[in-house]
């Protein structure tokens, strides 16, 4: 990772500290690398005005624009469905007695993972931490007009073939509902984070905005990252059945969100169907080996009509290590599936998208991290009436290309009801 670059401004002067560090591939000489990195470059002299709207992301990334936004919008930063409280009583180790047999046995695998991973004692002494690593992203597939007579998949460039847009992060954290991240993938930065009171998210086409109810952590720490708050999520699982997952026999623990988040999460015009998160732990290790979430959502159109879109994320969780006696997976792969339905058949879409990451760095108990580094920015606007979904009848400029194969006109939109906002602008999205 790449952590200083040329100061474009004064030649002369002193390397800029990048604020996220970039992989060395970007630097690389082959022609898609130059390409990311010179996105990176003008990323960087673009100059902020207040007096105007920032800057088409099409005059940057030309027809890369909605695929980048795609990708950042849904695999960026997504949160779980709950908040996580902080336990201070310890409550993981308490009693598994008196309850269902299901949830007796999730919280028997819960004390197992918790063992595993460096004991509570080594848990308990955490009280903040920081990560820094490299992505890959990629949408992989793209198929529309299911069930119909035009039926056509497109498949896309992929992360074993040589696809995918690259870039860099960085996690602050400091107890759950504390927590920063800025994500840079092809010289487009994301931004969000929680300041224990909400949770928001900002990116360079739209203008930071906030979460629907009680602020959750990010997603990305359950992939390996945050044992403590893996731990808590799932001491109020249930235990489901088992799989194998890459040879590994594993459990596999369910949790719910209740109808109360749902609805807290809902808005006028959209509402929350399920949100079901699963853990595999492998009973060979007693690890995190795999985490699956999926939520629905149901749209409602002019009429009677409802459109419902289902997202379904999938993490493999892999290569352990131990940092200050805590086992930290410092690396995994993730694909995402994007489902729309309810219309006409010609109407169905499907997305399919992936991402790998490393972590390079990780370090716990950072010496000075207070709360001044989770302020959120100072143009958060809170929604309080609906999501702003993007209509049904937008159709996103998302070229896509396989060969002379071309999909311009697609009605993919990447809607995650808590980042969502009023526009619905096509030069926009």
């Amino acid at each position: 990772m790449r952590k200083l670059c040329p100061n474009y401004d004064l030649p002369d002067g002193l390397d800029t500290v990048l604020e996220v560090p970039i992989p060395e591939e970007m630097f690389a000489s082959n022609k898609s690398s130059h390409r990311s990195w010179q996105n990176m470059k003008s990323w960087m002299n673009m100059k902020p005005n207040s007096e105007r709207p920032p800057a088409s992301m099409t005059v940057l990334f030309g027809g890369r624009n909605t695929e980048i936004q795609l990708l950042l919008g849904v695999i960026g930063a997504p949160l779980i469905p709950l908040p996580i409280k902080i336990d201070h009583d310890h409550s993981i180790s308490k009693n598994i007695k008196d309850h269902p047999i299901e949830a007796s046995m999730a919280k028997y695998i819960v004390k197992q993972y918790i063992a595993a991973i460096g004991g509570e004692q080594a848990l308990n002494s955490i009280d903040s931490m920081y990560a820094m690593g490299k992505v890959k992203m990629a949408a992989s597939e793209f198929c529309a007009g299911e069930g119909s007579v035009n039926n056509r998949i497109v498949k896309v460039r992929n992360l074993r073939n040589g696809g995918g847009e690259m870039g860099g992060f960085v996690l602050w954290q400091k107890r759950p509902d504390l927590w920063c991240l800025e994500l840079v993938v092809s010289g487009c930065k994301i931004s969000a984070g929680s300041d224990g009171k909400v949770a928001w998210r900002q990116t360079p086409w739209h203008h930071s905005h906030a979460s629907r109810g009680p602020p959750r952590p990010l997603r990305r720490f359950l992939q390996g990252l945050d044992p403590r708050s893996t731990a808590n999520l799932f001491s109020n699982s249930v235990c489901v059945g088992e799989k194998t997952i890459n040879d590994e026999d594993c459990f596999i623990l369910k949790l719910e969100a209740e109808p109360s988040t749902l609805r807290a999460r809902s808005s006028s015009n959209v509402e929350i169907i399920r949100h079901t998160v699963r853990g595999y732990f492998s009973q060979r290790t007693g690890l995190l080996v795999q985490l699956e979430d999926s939520h629905l959502l149901r749209i409602k159109a002019p009429g009677n009509d409802s459109i419902f879109w289902e997202t379904t994320m999938e993490s493999w969780i892999q290569d352990y290590k131990t940092i200050d006696g805590i086992n930290i997976a410092h690396a995994g792969k993730t694909w995402v599936s994007l489902f729309r339905f309810g219309e006409n058949s010609e109407s169905h879409s499907r997305t399919r998208m992936e991402e790998a990451w490393t972590i390079e760095e990780v370090d716990f108990n950072i010496k000075g991290l207070s709360m001044d580094c989770f302020l959120p920015p100072g143009d958060l606007n809170k929604e309080e009436e609906g999501y702003g979904i993007v209509s049904s009848n937008v159709r996103l400029p998302f070229k896509l290309r396989n060969g002379s194969t071309r999909v311009s006109a697609s009605k993919i939109v990447a809607i995650d009801v808590d980042e969502c906002d009023n526009s619905s602008d096509d030069e926009d999205l």
